[in-house]
């Protein structure tokens, strides 16, 4: 495997299951070199696969494993709106909510399963800034949201 987008699947995240857009937006904007890709929730097949507070409705590894999808769908979304994922430079920003209960205050480590399967596909290009964010609610009730800033080809 030698390019992203085989990596992507190899993990089991087909590039065509992209999530349609929830609201009135572009799913990325593209200035120059830099794409910024819109927020994305833990879509598969159009149905939401993880909702609820963390860690009382959503266990930590699975929250885990909800991140990796929401950041899959951020690259499904730059593939179909940027071209393809290998014009994809390096991650410069991986911002991730996670909609936590009050007293939670592990969601830097929810948000490593996105920066894992960032890393799963882009090697150490996947690892840039970062956010872990908890929050009141999410769109849906979904568990996590995550949004991309990535540096790309022109």
């Amino acid at each position: 495997m030698t390019n992203p987008i085989e990596r992507l699947e190899s993990l089991g995240y087909p590039i065509d299951d992209v999530p349609s857009p929830g609201g009135l937006y572009t799913p990325v904007t593209i200035i120059g070199s830099i794409a910024y890709v819109s927020g994305a929730v833990p879509v598969t097949q159009g149905h939401l696969k993880y909702a609820g507070k963390v860690p009382s409705d959503v266990d930590l590894p699975t929250a885990q494993e909800a991140a990796a999808l929401c950041v899959a769908n951020n690259l499904r979304m730059f593939h179909q709106e940027g071209g393809s994922l290998e014009r994809i430079l390096r991650v410069l920003r991986l911002t991730g909510y996670v909609n936590s209960d009050p007293h939670f205050t592990d969601q830097h480590l929810v948000i490593n399963g996105a920066s894992q399967l960032l890393k799963d596909v882009f090697g150490d290009l996947g690892i840039g800034a970062r956010s872990a964010v908890g929050v009141a609610q999410l769109p849906l009730g979904s568990a996590v949201e995550t949004e991309l800033i990535l540096e790309i080809r022109s």
